[in-house]
């Protein structure tokens, strides 16, 4: 299968070469990769360009946007900008984090799973990260659901979810809307991905109240909104977080944001939700 990976990087320096030096040593190489290289002021795009030098299929775009870690829009424009140097000869398509470690037999498990099923959309392994000389599972979601910093589609997946969107909750959403054209999820708990930076570590402090507002842009309603607000701030043990989720769904709805699902992937999501919710209390 061609794979073919995106990796958008701001200021990656301290991690982008052993991210990059994983994937060179994979069992199933890549077809192409491309950095794109946002706005950084350090040397992510001197050693990027190592790696060019020695691998033909390795590029680089660079491009300006902000200095501020943000998640969704910035990262998600980036991975379109990378997108646009690519042709559409590819079977997979990855979007892949810049502070990554891949076991060497990553991509080849990873199409071992598309060719068994047809019906499988979306695949990944799980992050791990090191704490106590350990490392250890980033446990921030369930496990079923596919974390942003490693996401691996189908092509006709891809296409049929509209790609990603640029904004923040765009790792729920494409999941979501998976589901919602009878695609098949997987996470393969053998494959264990080193991630060298705690999920959110550097965003900016307003992207707290984001959550919240990609809540309501999946048209989840507060009923919805709130349980899983609360259970995303107990997840990360900080029921302070409750409450910015809060915020920013009912800024978003008083300010009648842009919504990103139609009423009937709405509907669909709201269904699907319940039904998850129902299920674990089993009901």
């Amino acid at each position: 299968m061609n794979f073919y990976i995106i990796i958008p990087a701001h200021n990656e320096d301290d991690s982008i070469g052993r991210t990059l030096e994983s994937l060179t040593k994979q069992t199933l190489l890549p077809k192409q990769l491309v950095v794109v290289n946002d706005h950084s002021s350090d040397d992510t795009q001197k050693i990027v360009e190592s790696f060019i030098q020695k691998h033909a299929w390795i590029s680089i775009v660079n491009v300006q946007s902000s200095d501020k870690h943000l998640p969704g829009s910035k990262i998600i424009n980036a991975f379109y900008k990378g997108l646009e140097t690519l042709d559409d000869n590819y079977d997979i398509m990855c979007k892949f984090d810049a502070d990554l470690i891949f076991p060497e037999n990553y991509l080849k498990t990873i199409a071992k799973h598309f060719n068994a099923n047809p019906k499988l959309g979306m695949a990944a392994g799980f992050c791990d990260i090191e704490k106590d000389g350990k490392w250890i599972l980033e446990d921030l979601t369930n496990k079923d659901h596919i974390r942003g910093a490693l996401k691996a589609y189908r092509k006709q997946c891809f296409l049929d979810i509209g790609k990603l969107k640029p904004a923040m909750g765009w790792d729920t959403i494409d999941e979501l809307l998976a589901n919602f054209n009878h695609w098949e999820l997987l996470t393969d708990e053998s494959l264990r991905v080193k991630h060298l930076k705690p999920t959110g570590a550097s965003y900016n402090k307003a992207s707290k109240y984001m959550q919240g507002e990609a809540m309501y842009k999946m048209r989840y309603g507060f009923s919805i909104t709130a349980i899983s607000a609360l259970k995303l701030a107990m997840k990360k043990k900080n029921l302070s977080l409750f409450n910015d989720y809060m915020s920013g769904y009912f800024k978003a709805k008083n300010e009648n944001i842009e919504l990103l699902v139609s009423p009937e992937q709405g509907k669909f999501i709201r269904k699907l939700r319940w039904n998850g919710m129902l299920k674990k209390f089993g009901l």
